[in-house]
């Protein structure tokens, strides 16, 4: 059977995060611990990063949704547990119009139960869905700019990353002295990924693609406003961009309709948003029915960047993965000896569970609200 403890962590960091639309001046998450009664703990994480009021909305979200449907099951029935929660969960989510917050909840509680379950079993989460396909996978430093890129583009080079993704989305002007600065910087041998977050209209985004093609951008990352498909069918259609999207992406039905799609090149679940390992796992499946790649949004915690380690290991699909480059004190310091990428590459943990050894004084630091839930 099952208890539960919910933590709120959070960590400033030392210059502001810039995006499209606003900036990060903390690293945030909440971390789910499932317990079991006799004695066995596995550990997930829920994506935190806006808005700046989420903590509270993601507590009352899991404390009076996610939690009482969870307490007193069978902690081995995850699939199970994942549909009911799914199930009972997502017409609320629906309603009030916000089915983000509800899946990030839920991809919280799936993450521990895989954890545990790893844990369990004495093996990787990855040996628990049949087999590995890889032990390295290829990583790409994520968030430069939009200031200090040169600095930020040597740093990269000088850690041996061979891709490299750009922030745009702050004006013409900017937005091409970011990608030029990074190209002269990386040279002509460094792939370059840029992503928009959502900041363009469709007008917008047509006229940056000439921009795009002198840099020679790889792929584009959510270049438009409300991420709606049938636009991004126009812009693929009028300019041949290579797209990428999924971060924000709900529900197997609306990633169905992406994977259909030729305008999209790369569906990008995040494991720690779109409703965990079950889901991130089963979207890997619609990504290879529609030959699609899969490179996962990965902009998290320690737990998040573990289990999407776990996913890379086990999903054919996934052709690399997101390395926040910026300040991040919830990922490295949460964990004992850590993957880190080496020469545009990162090996797959195979530890039990999430494959990852988590530093308990480290999230005893930074937490600040610590809640246990338990069985009447």
């Amino acid at each position: 059977m099952i208890s539960a403890r919910l933590r709120v962590l959070r960590a400033p960091v030392s210059s502001r995060i810039a995006m499209s639309f606003g900036a990060l001046r903390y690293r945030s998450m909440v971390l789910v611990e499932v317990h079991t009664d006799d004695g066995l703990i596995g550990r997930g994480e829920s994506w935190l990063n806006y808005p700046p009021w989420a903590a509270q909305e993601r507590v009352a979200t899991l404390r009076e949704g996610v939690f009482p449907l969870l307490l007193g099951k069978d902690a081995r029935r995850i699939t199970e547990i994942h549909q009911l929660l799914c199930t009972e969960l997502d017409p609320l989510g629906r309603q009030w119009g916000a089915p983000g917050p509800i899946r990030q909840a839920i991809s919280a509680v799936d993450m521990a139960l895989w954890d545990l379950a790893g844990i369990r079993n004495r093996t990787a989460i990855s040996w628990l869905y049949g087999g590995r396909c890889r032990e390295r996978i290829p990583v790409y430093a994520s968030s430069l700019g939009p200031a200090d890129v040169p600095e930020q583009a040597g740093e990269c080079l000088a850690s041996g990353h061979t891709a490299v993704k750009v922030k745009l989305g702050f004006g013409r002007s900017a937005d091409e002295r970011i990608l030029a600065e990074a190209r002269d910087v990386l040279g002509a041998e460094t792939r370059l990924y840029a992503d928009a977050n959502q900041a363009w209209d469709l007008a917008d985004a047509i006229s940056a693609a000439p921009l795009l093609r002198e840099f020679d951008v790889a792929w584009l990352e959510e270049p438009l406003r409300g991420n709606v498909l049938t636009e991004l069918e126009e812009l693929h259609r009028r300019t041949d961009l290579r797209l990428a999207t999924g971060e924000n992406i709900y529900g197997l039905r609306q990633f169905r309709e992406f994977a259909a799609s030729p305008a999209i090149a790369i569906l990008q679940p995040d494991i720690a948003k779109t409703g965990g390992i079950t889901e991130a796992v089963t979207i890997c499946q619609l990504a290879a029915a529609y030959d699609k790649k899969v490179l996962p949004h990965l902009y998290g915690g320690a737990l998040a960047f573990a289990a999407t380690l776990q996913l890379a290991a086990l999903a054919t699909p996934v052709a690399g993965i997101e390395y926040d480059v910026r300040e991040n004190p919830l990922r490295d310091p949460l964990l004992r000896n850590g993957p880190v990428p080496a020469g545009g590459l990162i090996e797959l943990p195979d530890e039990p569970g999430l494959g990852v050894h988590v530093d308990a004084e480290a999230i005893a630091a930074f937490t600040e609200l610590d809640t246990e839930l338990t069985v009447d």
